[in-house]
């Protein structure tokens, strides 16, 4: 394997273990599995992870295409190690901030706002979608699309997204793809498996401390680097 694209591998890697374990969208996955088939839970999830990815690692190289190469490196440089006194400044703020409740509950209200929306579909509707419902579920099915949609909004504009648009303007994309992807699907593995006895052993401080650091070395890294402009 190329250096590069190791380097940029072993990066995104690390850098999304770290801020996946513990994320919103780590709980929403592992409760999503207590309550619904598992093998659906994960596909959602992962897909909407994986296309996240991707696209940020597409920006992330087109950004210096855009910007020179050399501003694109500095605006990475300060990313890292802003993400990584934020991240810090979060652990020691919060300590153990109480996620999964806060995540499970949110889903909760999403499920009552849901189904009494339909309760409310008229009966000549419902025949209707009996009528589809064999061939659509061929293609789609609520459940994964429920989970899709929940993981590809959380994670939007999330802290660690912006960071693997940083990460692959400074790095091999291809390392960072694949690095962020089998970092995905291990931190979404596990907790669809491990469900809710897997998160109550997470503590948050401690991944959230790992992953400020982490940042902060990222950024010292890119900082005693040099580059073409």
């Amino acid at each position: 394997m190329d250096l590069s694209v190791l380097q940029g591998f072993t990066k995104s890697l690390a850098m999304t273990v770290l801020s996946e374990i513990g994320d919103k969208t780590f709980f929403a996955a592992a409760i999503l599995a207590m309550r619904h088939p598992r093998r659906l839970v994960l596909s959602g999830c992962l897909g909407a992870l994986i296309v996240m990815t991707i696209l940020s690692v597409v920006v992330g190289w087109a950004t210096p295409n855009l910007i020179s190469r050399k501003w694109t490196h500095h605006i990475t440089t300060l990313l890292f190690l802003g993400f990584g006194l934020w991240s810090l400044w979060e652990a020691f703020k919060d300590g153990e901030a109480e996620e999964f409740a806060e995540v499970e509950k949110e889903l909760n209200t999403d499920l009552k706002s849901n189904s009494g929306a339909t309760k409310g579909n008229n009966k000549d509707a419902d025949d209707l979608k009996k009528q589809y419902r064999p061939f659509l579920t061929q293609f789609f099915s609520p459940i994964l699309l429920k989970a899709f949609s929940i993981t590809f909004f959380g994670e939007f504009g999330d802290k660690s997204q912006i960071a693997t648009v940083g990460l692959a303007a400074d790095e091999n994309p291809l390392g960072v793809v694949l690095g962020g992807i089998l970092g995905q699907a291990l931190c979404t593995t596990a907790a669809v498996l491990g469900g809710k006895s897997l998160a109550t052993q997470i503590s948050e401080k401690i991944v959230t401390l790992s992953g400020g650091a982490l940042f902060i070395v990222f950024g010292i890294q890119s900082l005693l680097s040099t580059v073409d402009s």
